[in-house]
């Protein structure tokens, strides 16, 4: 299975997230064939990405590189609006991306929604910080959710990408507890402060700092990139395979839950 990356390389999230996947597959001896990294920015455009871009070149990557953002400034110029603009972009990229024949994508840290037909046309794999049904946006989005909704688990999913964000078909995910003896105190302290403040006037007053949202953060932070990578895992050991967009497996239903690999990466990490 030859994998596409697509990412903006917008902070240095995308940086660790490349980094430690292609790590990880080299440590393991897992043949994971990154057979080409896509960044919506090209070098000059931003400090972020031309680490970034940098990045991918010391890892010998093949790198492929388009801007949006000059695409999107022309189009404006000939009064292109921004639907039409992103299936023109998307479809110009797809050209870029034909030669290195790719079976699935990853979007790690891509920044833009893309077309409709780049759905179609390839398996897009979406991490997001959230159980199957959960809550949609920012990982912070998810979190102030969870808390308003005292949810007793959360984890992550790895989703195809659809033009609906963050609903598509679920291939993976992981859950962990927000209950036992290590959550009670952070809830007991969460509550007392409910009695005089919305969930919104905790976040204005203390934000990513307050120390139940900053605990569930570090929980999931540390198993994200064990749950893409031992999904990656699976396409590369071809127990996963895609066909017209769609991803499937032989042996067992979808979506798969990797909660005891992912417990397990943590461990031997």
């Amino acid at each position: 299975m030859r994998i596409g990356w697509l990412s903006s390389g917008r902070e240095q999230a995308a940086c660790n997230l490349l980094a430690d996947v292609v790590a990880r597959s080299q440590q393991d001896d897992v043949p994971l064939d990154i057979a080409a990294v896509f960044c919506d920015r090209e070098r000059g455009e931003a400090a972020e990405s031309d680490r970034f871009i940098e990045l991918v070149e010391r890892l010998d990557l093949p790198l492929i590189a388009l801007s949006s953002a000059a695409s999107w400034k022309a189009a404006q110029e000939l009064g292109v609006d921004r639907t039409t603009w992103r299936d023109e972009y998307h479809r110009g990229v797809m050209e870029l991306l034909v030669p290195s024949r790719l079976g699935v994508l990853v979007m790690a840290g891509y920044m833009l929604i893309v077309s409709p037909a780049m759905c179609r046309r390839y398996a897009l794999l979406n991490l997001h910080p959230a159980l199957p049904g959960g809550p949609t946006g920012t990982w912070q989005e998810v979190i102030w959710q969870l808390l308003e909704e005292e949810a007793t688990e959360t984890g992550a999913m790895v989703h195809l990408s659809t033009a609906q964000l963050d609903r598509g078909p679920v291939v993976s995910s992981f859950r962990f507890p927000l209950t036992g003896d290590e959550w009670a105190p952070l809830w007991a302290q969460f509550r007392e402060k409910r009695k005089t403040m919305s969930v919104a006037e905790i976040a204005a007053a203390e934000g990513e700092g307050e120390p139940l949202f900053a605990a569930i953060r570090r929980h999931g932070e540390i198993r994200e990139i064990p749950l893409l990578y031992q999904t990656l895992c699976l396409f590369a050991h071809g127990k996963l395979n895609t066909a017209a967009g769609a991803v499937f497996a032989e042996s067992t239903r979808l979506p798969l839950d990797l909660s005891e690999p992912v417990e397990a990466e943590v461990a031997r990490r």
